[in-house]
């Protein structure tokens, strides 16, 4: 039996994913661990993100634009219509993730480029956090493939600034 044959027997919701959907999963993973190791030396955490964003600006390498898509999802995922949606209380921001910084920017008031990635980065902490911690199992890890989709692409982007 195969790990994909086992987590859709033994999984909830997993077996209703699309392909689309699990490879997106399973592209994040890879994609984190390989930020995280590359980028943030194996260290993640919100302080981590603000400081190797502020690196990527003080030595010229960042770039809103490969990071903008993906922001702009974030932003309507969890800012809309005035107030933060029930997916922004998802994410689980505590304290030391910069809540204030990450509502700012996701509610447009703060469209510094060095704080639109940081939040960005922060909110796909959040997303890292809530996958490996088993928090998206509550719900069957449904409906999550743009979120992961567009986390893919800020990481992808996030490791092209880091490397160039």
């Amino acid at each position: 039996m195969t790990p994909i044959d086992w987590l859709c027997a033994k999984a909830p919701g997993f077996s209703d994913l699309s392909e689309n959907e699990r490879a997106a999963i399973m592209h994040f993973s890879l994609l984190w661990s390989f930020f995280e190791a590359e980028a943030l030396h194996t260290n993640a955490s919100a302080k981590s993100i603000l400081a190797l964003v502020h690196e990527w600006a003080s030595t010229g390498r960042l770039n809103i634009a490969p990071f903008a898509a993906s922001l702009a999802y974030f932003r309507d995922r969890y800012f809309n219509q005035g107030t933060f949606t029930e997916h922004f209380r998802g994410l689980n921001l505590r304290g030391h993730d910069s809540p204030n910084l990450v509502g700012a920017v996701l509610k447009g008031e703060n469209t510094n480029d060095v704080d639109a990635v940081s939040a960005l980065l922060i909110v796909i902490f959040r997303i890292r956090n809530n996958l490996f911690h088993g928090v998206k199992w509550s719900y069957g890890i449904r409906g999550q493939l743009d979120n992961f989709t567009n986390a893919n692409t800020a990481l992808m982007a996030a490791l092209d600034t880091n490397n160039g």
